[in-house]
């Protein structure tokens, strides 16, 4: 099995790329699943319902998110209608929509999407891995069921991300987080079979601070004083993710490699 999995999709610019490289990266891969992130799509804050929709039109299987996923206030009715569109599973219980969606393949495979949003320097809301814990004990990777579960684990601190890696381990497909928009140099399988990557990066214009026009940014740091909200850069956007091959006899993965094309960064698409 094939995964293609992009990470935060950051303003127009950033949908612009995805729906522009999309195609490409569908008949150089010709993945099994696509999964996106896209918390930041609808101008570096959130997503609405009509985003969410186009990208699924455009051959997305499932959508992640993460703390931003109710910038968009609309999102607290409309989520419950976009069942491949997921909020973090560790919201407490009576949060509208779900963590976790199983999209059925072309040829009949299973696999688990999660959405885990994780604690350190972030909001402190339910414990992520007792969450996923749970969810697994219900759904385990193989038993008929479910061929492949990939997680993105949206999260601030590199040590949670690969300390939730490493508690995974074997017990999933594919570990990626999210979060951070720079992506990671760290791709590799874990000694107990999961693929993982401490971050994938962002969709978006990288001629910015993480995806935000820049001046603004840095007059905050230099200044310290508050400025006009941030809002996204609007130069081209590389297209960056991960893609992972997975066995379809385990679950288990057998290779991981970074995606990057378009925009400024150094352009990697993986030879299959």
């Amino acid at each position: 099995m094939r995964l293609l999995f992009l990470g935060d999709v950051v303003g127009r610019t950033g949908r612009d790329a995805v729906l522009r490289h999309l195609p490409e990266l569908r008949r150089a891969l010709t993945p099994d699943v696509v999964v996106v992130n896209c918390e930041n799509a609808a101008g570096g804050f959130g997503i609405t319902a009509k985003i969410a929709e186009e990208f699924l039109a455009a051959g997305v299987d499932c959508l992640t998110t993460g703390n931003h996923v109710w910038d968009q206030k609309e999102m607290v009715a409309a989520i419950e209608r976009l069942p491949r569109l997921l909020r973090p599973l560790n919201y407490p219980r009576a949060t509208p929509g779900s963590g976790w969606a199983r999209i059925t393949t072309a040829d009949g495979r299973s696999v688990l999407v999660v959405c885990l949003l994780a604690r350190l320097f972030m909001d402190m809301i339910d414990d992520p891995f007792a969450a996923i814990d749970q969810l697994l004990t219900h759904h385990p990777l193989g038993a008929g069921s479910t061929d492949a579960i990939f997680v993105d684990f949206h999260g601030e601190a590199t040590s949670e991300k690969m300390a939730m890696g490493h508690f995974l381990d074997g017990r999933i497909s594919a570990l990626v987080g999210t979060h951070s928009h720079i992506p990671t140099a760290d791709t590799w399988i874990l000694p107990g079979g999961t693929a993982y990557q401490t971050d994938a990066g962002m969709c978006g214009d990288y001629n910015s601070v993480i995806g935000m026009k820049k001046e603004l940014s840095v007059a905050r740091f230099v200044k310290r004083l508050p400025t006009e909200r941030m809002t996204p850069a609007e130069d081209e956007a590389t297209v960056c993710g991960t893609y992972v091959e997975i066995s379809d006899q385990t679950g288990l993965a057998h290779r991981i490699e970074p995606i990057r094309c378009g925009g400024r960064l150094s352009r990697h698409i993986p030879a299959v």
